[in-house]
């Protein structure tokens, strides 16, 4: 057992790592002359590239203006290796070479895709990196015709590429400087954006049941798939009522009815996964911008490429708050039981997560002087690696007026939502260490 577990924590330890390397990578290639006009200081760049790598979309530089070309490719290619995981593309690689993986190597994929077992996991890896193929593909198709209506042909196709990508990938980036908001009222965009972030937040293990069940070769629906379909169900359209409930005279005032449900619906996907919009955040009330805390901290659900603490563990934490409440010991949903542990440590993600940005916003709100719910939301928004921000007043994030040392605590919030609280934890406490004693229980009145 001790073995197994030492094994365990050197695997998510060197996917933490992989994605600190990816990072310091993206930051060397955004710090080239060609990557970038005009100057870019270090904590800019390193900011740029934790924001793509870790599929979040805050920007202290605008995309399009500051950044060339090639510069652009760059992000692209980041935000693609990191919705993936480092680790998960370069074992793909090593498959297509026909390379034999190791335990070691199995270990580390089955971490990186949130697999349940060994058995069956390279042909997993397979379907996933065609799925997403298929799916990304199908998107810059889409895209492109749109854009070719608003730009030339050639243009019309990288940014259809580059849109497909940043959007599977829950990244949020954009190649214009109002992100959608010129797209507002176009249905096309309203639809394909939100379609591909929900189907890259909602997991590759979710979309490869979804379709073996259509093709009858699944008889059940799984568990966890399930938990999955009906949290981000309910998320989607809670989020929508609230928008509609607490906007519909303030930030859709000028809107037609249809107008406003069509903007609603795209926010309230992007409140959880990713930064697109197309309406101007800092317009939004001061109690929708408090309750998109909620939203934005349950990110998207395991094995996708959203950050967050997760739709399952928010479910799992509700469905044994509700088994308490009613006095039972046991806790079980659609006919199956589910485990003390479980439910236990879906309270501990929530509740160590929440410490993680309530100290983060304390101190840059005494550090940085801003408003305190501005700053709240900023970094809940990185923590979930959202990428939705109220703005410096211009095309930026608000992370833009923050100091180095501001941009750096947003940067640690953003790689610690895209690796997993657990995964950042033990690098800083260290592996568990079984323990062999068992003490006589105690009573604790609560």
């Amino acid at each position: 057992m001790r073995k197994g577990l030492t094994i365990h924590t050197h695997e998510i330890k060197l996917i933490v790592y992989s994605f600190i390397g990816l990072i310091l990578l993206g930051t060397l290639l955004l710090l080239m002359p060609f990557a970038h006009y005009g100057e870019i200081r270090f904590i800019d760049a390193l900011f740029t590239s934790t924001s793509a790598v870790c599929v979040t979309g805050l920007i202290v530089k605008d995309t399009p203006v500051d950044f060339t070309p090639i510069g652009q490719v760059i992000i692209m290619l980041l935000i693609q290796i990191g919705g993936l995981g480092y680790m998960t593309a370069v074992t793909f690689l090593a498959v297509m070479r026909r390379q034999k993986l190791g335990h070691r190597d199995r270990l580390i994929l089955q971490e990186s895709l949130n697999y349940p077992g060994m058995d069956g996991l390279v042909r997993f890896l397979k379907i996933v990196f065609g799925s997403i193929f298929i799916i990304e593909v199908i998107g810059m198709i889409v895209l492109t015709l749109r854009f070719w209506i608003d730009m030339p042909i050639e243009k019309a196709a990288w940014f259809g590429i580059f849109h497909a990508v940043s959007a599977f990938n829950n990244a949020g980036f954009s190649l214009f400087s109002d992100n959608m908001m010129g797209y507002q009222r176009d249905i096309i965009i309203n639809i394909t954006i939100p379609t591909l972030i929900i189907l890259g937040g909602l997991g590759y293990m979710v979309l490869l049941e979804i379709y073996n069940y259509r093709r009858g070769q699944l008889i059940r629906i799984s568990t966890h798939t399930k938990i999955v379909l009906i949290m981000s169900s309910i998320l989607i359209l809670l989020a929508m009522g609230l928008l509609l409930s607490l906007e519909w005279n303030n930030a859709f005032k000028s809107m037609a009815s249809h107008e406003k449900v069509l903007a609603a619906w795209f926010a309230s996907v992007n409140y959880r996964t990713a930064g697109f919009n197309t309406i101007d955040i800092s317009t939004l009330t001061d109690s929708n911008l408090f309750f998109a805390t909620f939203f934005m901290m349950t990110g998207g659900s395991p094995g996708g490429t959203a950050g967050g603490i997760k739709t399952t563990a928010v479910a799992l934490a509700l469905i044994g708050v509700w088994y308490t409440l009613r006095g039972n010991t046991s806790a079980h949903v659609f006919h199956r039981s589910i485990s003390p542990y479980q439910i236990n440590k879906a309270y501990a993600i929530i509740f160590v997560a929440s410490i993680y940005v309530v100290v983060s916003t304390i101190i840059l709100s005494e550090v940085e002087r801003l408003p305190f719910l501005r700053i709240l939301f900023e970094t809940t928004s990185a923590f979930g690696t959202v990428g939705l921000s109220t703005g410096n007043g211009g095309v930026l994030s608000y992370s833009a007026l923050f100091s180095d040392w501001g941009k750096f605590n947003i940067i640690v919030l953003m790689l610690m939502g895209r690796v997993g609280v657990f995964a950042f934890t033990i690098i800083i406490v260290g592996k568990a260490v079984q323990s062999r004693i068992k003490y006589a229980e105690g009573k604790v009145i609560i």
